[in-house]
């Protein structure tokens, strides 16, 4: 299968880098409740998890988010705080990130920077998801700017010692100009249905990054083919990943909106991780 542009520069990972979901942005924890409540449950490789009210943090906080948001920030505690370190099942550690819509370069840096601070100041977010990212090189100097801003207001947040910034990562969904990978913590390279991702090509810049820099959301992935799913994230060097058995049809305005129908499944093959 072509998933790489060329054999001789592209990177295959080994296999041995261990894979961890990026959850890009659940329904209302009201409408979620199960989804919402599965990120905190023991054992879930969690990277992080998107918090979207409605392409921002919203008007005003919101009840039911900042309970969800309290549950994911317990779970991580007791994750990385817990009594025992051998006991790698007692929790999820995954960082929760505010949702800032770029709207492909067309909202202004100090739009971006309120709702940024919204989010920290109602939800104590660990990051940010800058959705709707731009790729090209034009832009790439604007959203520097913004990423160096936002890591600059994280590492001045209020979290506990030792805790530091969560990520902060770029709602591509394909392969930009090379240099946004270094205007970010990691870049959603692929953002799409199976039947584009098994036959995909990853750009060969990548191969000198590392898989914790990339991340793959793909939805319509049926459950026969999750093994090949996983396979083309590690030969393509992406640590974090979503998969989906739904496809956006039948009234689904967002397949990442809700569990994947084999979600047990998928953690169990996964395996169980703590994000510190």
């Amino acid at each position: 299968m072509p998933y790489l542009t060329s054999a001789g520069t592209a990177r295959r990972t080994s296999g041995a880098e261990p894979l961890g979901f990026g959850v890009p942005g659940y329904a209302h924890p009201l409408l979620a409740p199960t989804e919402w409540a599965e990120l905190a449950r023991p054992g879930t490789p969690l990277h992080w998890a998107v918090l979207n009210i409605d392409n921002g943090p919203g008007a005003r906080p919101d009840p039911h988010c900042l309970e969800a948001a309290g549950r994911l920030r317990n779970a991580r505690d007791r994750a990385v705080h817990g009594d025992d370190p051998l006991d790698l099942t007692r929790a999820a550690g995954g960082r929760l990130l505010g949702h800032l819509d770029l709207a492909f370069g067309s909202r202004s840096f100090a739009e971006l920077i309120a709702d940024a601070q919204c989010f920290l100041d109602w939800y104590r977010v660990d990051g940010f998801y800058l959705g709707r990212c731009p790729a090209g090189r034009a832009h790439l100097p604007a959203v520097r700017r913004l990423t160096s801003t936002l890591a600059t207001v994280l590492e001045h947040g209020d979290r506990p010692y030792g805790e530091g910034r969560g990520p902060l990562v770029l709602g591509v969904g394909s392969h930009p100009y090379p240099g946004y990978a270094e205007a970010a913590d990691q870049l959603v390279t692929f953002s799409g249905p199976w039947t584009d991702y098994r036959w995909s090509q990853v750009a060969e810049w990548t191969a000198a990054y590392p898989p914790e820099r990339f991340a793959h959301f793909v939805h319509g992935v049926p459950r026969t083919h999750l093994d090949e799913a996983m396979r083309v994230a590690r030969w393509q060097g992406a640590g974090t990943i979503f998969f989906t058995d739904r496809d956006g049809q039948h009234g689904q305005t967002d397949p990442f909106a809700a569990l994947p129908r084999y979600w047990d499944e998928i953690v169990s093959r996964i395996g169980p991780g703590i994000s510190e």
